[in-house]
């Protein structure tokens, strides 16, 4: 007979659910030593050390947010596509924002932009981004422009004069991970959200 803490575990195996979202539930049940999912935004990836450095979700919008390194799993079965990192945060098109990582001061810094060309509802097969690596920097124009597949949105902007001596992956998105952790600092299991087709399969 199951108790009420062997039924979550025995569902997970039985449905063989997805080990996050096993993961979820357990939590969710109050069985907190089965371990913690975090999500964030990759800023880093020290390949040689496998050590991943991200921006939790939660504090994306933050200035007061502090990175954290992840080292990745030891079973490489347990760790998806190798995440790319950007110092992009936030690209916030309604209020004109832009929040990004600034690795040389240690800091996340918020500042505005001003708009010179927004499209929307340009898809990843279109030809203006088709084959085009973004960011695209003009310094001798003193303009951005980027590409969000997810939003269909292609846009070109400035920004101060200042901006723009930052690294060129200051206006890039890294990617999106989730990892599921006993001990803070080491993954048991890795997964890059951007990369993963959830549908799939």
């Amino acid at each position: 007979m199951l108790n009420a803490r062997s039924k979550p575990i025995a569902l997970c195996r039985r449905t063989l659910l997805p080990a996050f979202a096993c993961a979820a539930v357990l939590l969710m049940l109050g069985c907190t030593d089965f371990g913690k999912v975090q999500q964030g935004r990759v800023v880093a990836y020290d390949h040689q050390n496998g050590i991943v450095t991200l921006i939790p979700s939660s504090a994306l919008g933050s200035e007061k947010a502090s990175p954290i390194a992840v080292k990745i799993p030891q079973d490489p079965k347990e760790m998806g596509p190798a995440p790319e990192a950007g110092k992009r945060l936030l690209f916030d098109t309604q209020n004109k924002k832009l929040v990004v990582f600034d690795a040389a001061a240690g800091a996340i810094k918020t500042f505005g932009y001003t708009p010179v060309v927004e499209l929307t509802n340009v898809a990843s097969d279109d030809k203006q981004v088709k084959g085009v690596k973004f960011p695209v920097i003009d310094r001798e124009k003193k303009t951005i422009t980027l590409y969000s597949s997810r939003d269909k949105k292609l846009i070109t902007f400035t920004v101060a004069d200042e901006y723009f001596s930052l690294p060129e992956d200051t206006w890039k998105a890294g990617d999106d991970i989730r990892y599921y952790f006993k001990q803070p600092g080491q993954a048991l299991r890795m997964m890059n959200v951007t990369k993963t087709n959830v549908m799939k399969g």
